[in-house]
């Protein structure tokens, strides 16, 4: 086994360790009911890590800059926005009965909508230029946030609470049904990704040098877009907007495997991004009886970390 499979294999055994103890740590009482509330609240956290991890270092090599995470774009903004105007629409009440399906689906199809257009016009006007589209995704953050803003100033406190509810990621009100069709998709946008790992290799390189080597470039940067809108839209609709989560991940696997191969920094990042949210949902639960917004300091980590890529990036 090589060095980097003994490290694949390492992650996906330390990731099991952590699934057996949080299934069965401290387990008492109605043991069938606990278990079942824990695994739904694992796969969602594995679910949600494993595809930000993966889909950061998809849209990485999309843009061809690793400072650069799906979620610096205004994607929270404009979850928050989705979940602000269900609430004007519809009222308190009307957005509590709406059918889960229903709105699980309504919220993925406009986010990877939103994504697929917002990615594309960025990344084809110029990729290159981090400058210009670190600024373009705030400027779009902040004109989304002051939208929400505003139409949270006409919603009365009870229906401004259920909005507050939503702009900060929570993974103890999983849906089961939701769950396993954003379950499903992910592995299927997962195994696609995988697929194209060989042409994403040489991909890298560039758009001249793809095409010379007879990789069809744009359409494979379309594809593995449309990966990153699915993942990254699935993973917000279920849970709530993580923006940093990603960048963590990607940039955690560059640095420990010290490899460009696709095939195996997708599934590195998305073993660290499952490792990262069960093992802090599992220390704040389990051990410190704590009921703190594990996404709150994700959040903050993560953010950390892109200030000190870009501080660096500036420097070289």
């Amino acid at each position: 086994m090589t060095g980097i499979g003994a490290k694949i294999t390492g992650l996906s055994l330390v990731l099991a360790t952590l699934v057996f103890g949080f299934m069965l740590w401290g387990l008492r009482g109605p043991t069938g009911f606990i278990l079942e509330l824990r695994a739904i609240k694992l796969v969602s956290l594995i679910c949600v890590g494993a595809a930000a991890g993966a889909a950061t270092v998809l849209f990485q090599t999309v843009a061809r800059n690793q400072l650069l995470t799906p979620g610096i774009v205004g994607f929270d903004a404009l979850f928050v926005l989705i979940q602000t105007l269900l609430v004007a629409v519809l009222g308190g009440i009307g957005t509590a009965q709406l059918p889960a399906a229903l709105r699980f689906a309504l919220e993925t199809g406009v986010l990877m909508l939103a994504a697929s257009l917002l990615f594309g016009s960025l990344l084809r006007r110029d990729a290159s230029d981090i400058t210009r589209m670190i600024l373009t995704g705030v400027i779009v953050g902040v004109l989304l946030r002051g939208l929400s803003s505003m139409v949270q100033r006409l919603l009365d406190p009870s229906e401004f609470s259920i909005v507050q509810q939503a702009m900060f990621a929570s993974f103890g009100q999983v849906d089961a049904g939701q769950l396993v069709i954003a379950a499903l998709t992910l592995l299927a946008a997962f195994a696609l990704a995988m697929r194209l790992a060989p042409m994403l290799d040489v991909a890298a390189l560039g758009r001249q040098t793809a095409r010379g080597l007879g990789v069809p470039y744009d359409s494979l940067m379309l594809i593995t877009l449309l990966i990153v809108a699915a993942m990254i839209s699935i993973s917000t609709a279920l849970v709530g907007p993580i923006t940093f989560l990603g960048l963590l991940c990607a940039s955690l696997a560059r640095l420990w495997l010290d490899t460009h191969r696709h095939a195996v920094l997708i599934p590195a990042s998305a073993l660290i991004g499952a490792l990262t949210l069960v093992s802090g949902q599992f220390v704040f639960e389990r051990l410190l009886h704590s009921e703190s917004a594990l996404a709150v300091v994700v959040e903050f980590f993560g953010g950390l970390l892109f200030l000190i890529l870009v501080l660096r990036k500036a420097k070289t």
